[in-house]
């Protein structure tokens, strides 16, 4: 029964990866948004 919980533990917190990961979603998110408010803009002046 331990041999079970030994596999479901993490061995150790890769923070370098987490950090990576968090950077990209920041990136994406901020592109994002600013596509967004591009498209917005663009309507504006098109559809008005």
């Amino acid at each position: 029964m331990s041999d079970a919980a030994e596999k479901t533990t993490p061995v150790a917190n890769d923070y370098n990866e987490h950090n990576r990961t968090f950077e990209i979603f920041i990136q994406l998110l901020k592109w994002g948004t600013v596509l967004v408010v591009l498209v917005l803009i663009l309507m504006a002046i098109f559809l008005l």
